[in-house]
């Protein structure tokens, strides 16, 4: 029998007997719509966290030079709390030897950080902020640009005047239905001119990226932000992947050489990429991915069952059809294609329609609570493929079972 003519006899079948065909299906619905639906919210959740979390942290094509990492996602053990403890500050004097180091075109900035707190004449109460203070490449690095006022000339780069920056969040804390540029910010009782206000950063997991000040390298607050001497992180950035990893190894073989470090000694440094940030998740979502695939099969083990016996049932009700098809010239294997065909389109139709389901559900879900969802294609060709394997499996017994009928004995049955 042609494989298109099969299929035609088995949605005829199927829509004949509607409702027997939909709960026939169900346990492959089932099973295919919480594939979709868990394997959509987690990669929602993975692309959450590279755009919104980390990609807001780094840039593209970029890494940073620190003592520890920035980003520290789930527990570290004693060991590697107290061996992070020990290391080395990354120091002004690493600056010029890593610069001379990077290939041409390579940009890099110097980097300190630390939270202090702000006043201004217009509000009562101070308030604590995250405060950068960053050579001339940061902006330029990190793809920012103010949304009201100008960014820092060469001239106060140089000089390291008292002028900053600042997050759309400070500007409406500290400077309530006013424009802030040409206003004056209070650090450690020390004014600062606000020359900008930059482009909003967004959020994630309701933390703000709003609420900073950004001031020159060499402006009195960098006394603040660390001891003398002392820089958080050197970021550069690279044109492309390939050459962020050359950057990366000539990075190692400068700091290693300046902290005096034998072969089989360990980094004490970190050279901190998105992908190093994200490992902890990464093997979260593994996990998460398996038991999204895994607990799911369960309903469709139960799904394969009951098409099983409803195809039994079926041979049973069409021994008579089957005898007259096996008379007229019918082979073993037109019977037994024909009944693995419609067990295999049963299967199918149940999955598809899981597919969307499961769709609508991850929708849902992240419309009524903060978890994103993303539905990736592989989990909806994996759903289609499980379906249809699951509805061959459960029919090749009956089907066989069909094809094995004497076809007088068949002819008799009523």
């Amino acid at each position: 029998m042609p494989f298109f003519e099969a299929i035609r006899l088995a949605l005829q079948q199927i829509w004949v007997q509607k409702l027997k065909s939909f709960f026939t299906l169900l346990g492959v619905m089932i099973g295919v719509t919480f594939l979709i639906a868990v394997v959509s919210i987690v990669g929602g959740m993975s692309a959450y966290m590279t755009d919104q979390v980390v990609g807001k942290i780094m840039a593209v094509n970029s890494f940073e030079l620190r003592h520890r990492p920035n980003i520290q996602l789930g527990d570290h053990s004693e060991e590697r709390r107290r061996e992070l403890n020990r290391r080395p500050r990354i120091r002004e004097t690493d600056v010029a030897p890593v610069a001379v180091a990077l290939p041409e075109g390579v940009k890099y900035a110097v980097v300190g950080q630390d939270n202090l707190t702000a006043q201004s004449r217009y509000v009562a109460r101070p308030k604590n902020l995250l405060i950068f203070t960053v050579s001339e490449d940061y902006f330029d690095i990190k793809k920012m640009a103010p949304a009201r006022g100008r960014l820092f000339s060469p001239q106060e780069f140089e000089r390291g005047m008292e002028v900053i920056v600042i997050g759309q969040d400070v500007a409406d804390f500290f400077f309530p239905s006013l424009d802030p540029v040409g206003r004056e910010l209070t650090i450690r009782g020390i004014p600062y001119l606000v020359v900008g206000v930059m482009e909003k950063q967004g959020s994630a997991f309701g933390i703000s990226f709003d609420k900073f000040v950004i001031a020159p390298h060499k402006s009195p607050l960098n006394r603040f932000v660390n001891v003398h001497g002392v820089i958080d992180a050197i970021m550069i950035q690279t044109p492309s992947r390939e050459g962020m990893l050359a950057a990366m190894e000539s990075v190692r073989q400068v700091m290693r050489a300046r902290h005096h470090l034998r072969p089989n000694q360990k980094d004490d440094f970190e050279l901190e990429t998105s992908d190093s940030a994200l490992e902890f998740w990464n093997k979260i979502k593994g996990y998460l991915v398996i038991a999204g695939v895994a607990l799911p099969a369960i309903g469709l083990v139960v799904g394969a069952i009951v098409i099983m016996n409803i195809m039994l049932v079926a041979v049973a009700e069409r021994t008579r059809e089957i005898g007259i098809r096996k008379s007229l010239g019918a082979k073993r294997r037109d019977i037994m294609s024909q009944f693995l065909v419609e067990s295999a389109t049963l299967s199918t139709i149940g999955a598809a329609l899981g597919v969307a389901t499961g769709f609508a559900f991850a929708k849902v879900i992240a419309f009524v609570t903060p978890l994103p969802a993303a539905v990736e294609l592989w989990s909806v060709l994996v759903g289609i493929s499980i379906g249809a394997g699951v509805g061959i499996l459960a029919g090749v017994y009956p089907a066989s079972r069909a094809s094995r009928l004497d076809p007088i004995t068949a002819l008799r049955a009523e």
